[in-house]
């Protein structure tokens, strides 16, 4: 996108670049989503079909899914190397409704959009996500104590420079607690770096 362009014209190419991606995903012969963890890829396989009737492989960087009668052309329905490892172990797949194949992707690397889940098919814009807006309560404890500290730290900046951050308060607040354990020692000339 150009510096030169007004917001409205950006607007309109983002919105040209994900109609061609859409009508691009759309000749693919599945659908697919994505969250920051994990590949949800969706496959229409003859009415009837069971289990038994498809082979699934999923290997870290490698996925084949086919019928084990053959399609008229004999190809597999999706094989190819995958944009990016996965955890074989913790991914699944099942047959729904006697007509709809889901293959689940566990992401090895939780922090990564895939522009496409196997290479050599067209990729998307991976810029163009809007990720979902995430709680706090979502998160695992150490990442959640990480993202309260930067908060904090964000808003102690914003609302004034004399605002200590959290470790300077951390600091602080120790320094304290250690005058109050020693009323006997003299602070008075005492030089503490914040």
């Amino acid at each position: 996108m150009s510096d030169t362009l007004t917001p409205a014209e950006v607007e309109a190419q983002k919105y040209a670049k994900r109609e061609a991606e859409a009508r691009e995903q759309a000749k693919l012969p599945y659908q697919w989503h994505q969250t920051l963890a994990e590949v949800d890829v969706t496959l229409p396989v003859p009415a009837g079909t069971r289990g038994r009737d498809v082979e699934v492989v999923i290997r870290k960087q490698r996925l084949r899914v086919a019928l084990r009668k053959p399609a008229a052309d004999g190809e597999p329905l999706v094989e190819g190397e995958l944009f990016a490892a996965v955890k074989p172990d913790d991914c699944t797949w099942s047959v729904e409704d006697r007509c709809t194949l889901r293959v689940h992707l566990e992401k090895q690397n939780d922090m990564q959009w895939w522009p496409h889940v196997v290479t050599h098919h067209p990729p998307i814009d991976v810029t163009l996500i809007e990720p979902e807006k995430s709680k706090l309560s979502d998160l695992d404890g150490e990442t959640r104590g990480m993202v309260e500290k930067m908060l904090f730290d964000q808003r102690q900046k914003g609302q004034s420079q004399d605002q200590p951050a959290s470790d300077a308060t951390r600091k602080r607040e120790a320094l304290e607690a250690f005058k109050r354990q020693h009323p006997e020692m003299d602070f008075s000339q005492a030089k503490v770096d914040m």
